[in-house]
């Protein structure tokens, strides 16, 4: 039998799914009865490897529902989809076509699959569940707000309401939390807070807004973060190199971790200190500093070797 890959693309209301080989293509309602259907088709063909777009966090229930069903899955950064669309020639852009390119792209290279423990996983197919039984709970609560007559009765339904719209964040939390609590994600973990500066939150930011970290080169990297100088010029005439673009919750962690390491970490602060002595304004000496943390959590997850001093 061949080898079957998934490529799913994720968008607010819906889940494009592409199979290959075969270019079976369908679509399903990401809601509860969409995530079951889905669940239910992939498991009859069992693809030996299922990949899903990140999108703003729009993935993450999807994620949880296949890994709660024990379903082979890597959750894969935008950027490497759009990297692996233009050597293939890929420039059209619909979420079938989007579909379609990740399949492509999972069933080329392969990624590494995060696994899950039957118990966690269990435990995740059952929040799944209980949240779809939520948001079924509120959409029917709601309906009948509309329809009935009685003040009293209203106001119970309001207040049913206002119980179940506060379980809902709290369900999709805990989700979050098993899913990112994953053993994969917890070495990756144990790997970056050995970083002076770097705290369990700031670990988490990291790993959640860029899941490409250890992967990349230096200067990749950086561009992600949006770390990289960008040249101004035009003729003879040069402007200053200026940084832009990336990821700007990513940029905001690092942001907090160089203050630290320009304070504590015994390399950066001497670094960051000698740009200051040398004339460079205090922001663009944080932002080399900022750029110098991220290039060294890269190559530890790379080389996976916890931080050690010099």
């Amino acid at each position: 039998m061949e080898a079957i890959y998934v490529g799913i693309d994720v968008s607010k209301d819906r889940l494009d799914v592409h199979v290959r080989p075969g270019e079976e293509a369908f679509a399903v309602a990401r809601d509860g009865k969409g995530l079951e259907e889905l669940v239910a088709r992939l498991q009859a063909i069992s693809p030996v490897l299922i990949a899903v777009e990140a999108t703003g966090g729009f993935e993450t229930i999807v994620a949880a529902a296949l890994a709660g069903a024990q379903l082979p899955l890597v959750v894969v950064n935008p950027a490497q989809i759009r990297h692996f669309a233009q050597p293939v020639g890929q420039r059209a852009k619909t979420d079938p076509i989007d579909a379609a390119v990740i399949a492509r792209f999972v069933e080329a290279v392969k990624p590494e699959p995060r696994a899950m423990p039957d118990q966690e996983a269990r435990l995740l197919a059952e929040l799944v569940s209980r949240r779809r039984q939520i948001i079924e709970m509120i959409v029917a609560e709601r309906q009948r707000e509309k329809r009935a007559e009685n003040v009293r009765v209203r106001k119970s339904l309001v207040r049913h309401i206002k119980v179940l719209e506060k379980e809902l964040p709290e369900i999709d939390n805990d989700i979050d939390t098993l899913v990112r609590g994953s053993p994969v994600w917890r070495a990756k973990e144990e790997l970056l807070v050995s970083f002076p500066g770097v705290s369990n939150t700031l670990a988490r930011t990291f790993l959640a807004e860029v899941p490409e970290l250890g992967t990349l080169n230096r200067r990749q990297i950086a561009s992600l973060a949006g770390l990289a100088p960008l040249t101004r010029q035009s003729g003879r005439w040069k402007g200053k190199s200026m940084i832009g673009g990336g990821r700007a919750k990513l940029r905001a962690g690092l942001y907090m971790a160089a203050l630290s390491a320009s304070r504590y970490h015994p390399q950066l602060k001497v670094f960051y200190r000698r740009l200051v002595t040398a004339g460079k304004p205090k922001m663009v000496a944080l932002i080399a500093v900022a750029r110098k943390v991220l290039t060294t959590l890269n190559a530890m997850l790379r080389d996976q070797k916890p931080w050690q001093s010099a």
